[in-house]
């Protein structure tokens, strides 16, 4: 783990926190692959219940890949491989064998979004922002394995708004369209919250809990890849656009290039 994941346990909760609040934790490819990891040591430990990601600060769960990431992408490889490497962390995620619990306040958006529909469940606060914004920002696209997911738990009538309006959903829409399971009233609580929401699943039969989210993933992710229309994005005039924009500040000048 780095400074940037904070991982505590209780009562047989672990509560990774995303670290990053000046940066309204943007995650680097560190943090990916730290959620990864413990999701490994969490099936490996029989003594844990239940798993709680949530962001450090009320202003954000995670507000997406940091864009810095980005700046060495040259080759198409570079792109295919990032995407794989996402959809590793997020099946280790989907595949983790206690229930987890997404706590999400302020922004959760792009990334962070992704990461927050591969939880089991999702307790959001107020304040919650959600969507995925990136026809405005950067121009790259969604996987065809991350559409499924979000055309599993939104509808796809969502989903194409959600992406095509680049807007962000506020608490009372994810809690309508099952993005939310609950809302909590404000930000502070949403912690303490949580760890009681998960402490109330976990008292449950897992094997009960381990067939059923198993067996919906199973179903879930039948995706044909689509490598080609994440190239056609990741490669194009309009990304290298949209990282200049986003670091200067502007709004990008897209010309479907």
């Amino acid at each position: 783990m780095t400074d940037d994941l904070l991982v505590s346990r209780a009562d047989g909760i672990v509560t990774l926190t995303f670290n990053r609040p000046w940066a309204r934790n943007a995650l680097t490819f560190a943090m990916y692959e730290g959620l990864a990891g413990l999701c490994g040591q969490i099936d490996a430990d029989e003594s844990v219940k239940a798993l709680v990601l949530i962001g450090a600060g009320t202003e954000a769960f995670a507000s997406g890949t940091d864009i810095s990431q980005f700046s060495d992408f040259a080759e198409d490889y570079d792109a295919m491989a990032y995407e794989a490497m996402i959809e590793r962390v997020l099946r280790a995620l989907e595949s983790c064998r206690v229930p987890v619990i997404g706590a999400l306040a302020g922004a959760c958006t792009g990334g962070g979004a992704m990461i927050a529909s591969c939880c089991d469940l999702r307790i959001g606060a107020s304040n919650l922002k959600f969507g995925f914004p990136i026809a405005r920002t950067l121009g790259n696209c969604l996987s065809a394995e991350n559409l499924v997911r979000l055309v599993a738990l939104l509808g796809e009538a969502r989903v194409k708004d959600l992406v095509f309006t680049a807007r962000l959903a506020g608490a009372d829409e994810a809690l309508a369209t099952g993005f939310a399971t609950r809302i909590v009233a404000e930000a502070p609580a949403l912690a303490a919250a949580a760890h009681e929401f998960a402490r109330d699943v976990a008292s449950n039969a897992p094997l009960t809990l381990l067939a059923t989210k198993r067996a919906l993933a199973r179903q879930r992710l039948q995706a044909v890849p689509a490598g080609d229309l994440l190239l056609l994005c990741y490669r194009s005039r309009d990304f290298r656009e949209g990282l200049a924009a986003f670091a200067e500040k502007r709004k990008p000048d897209w010309t479907g290039r």
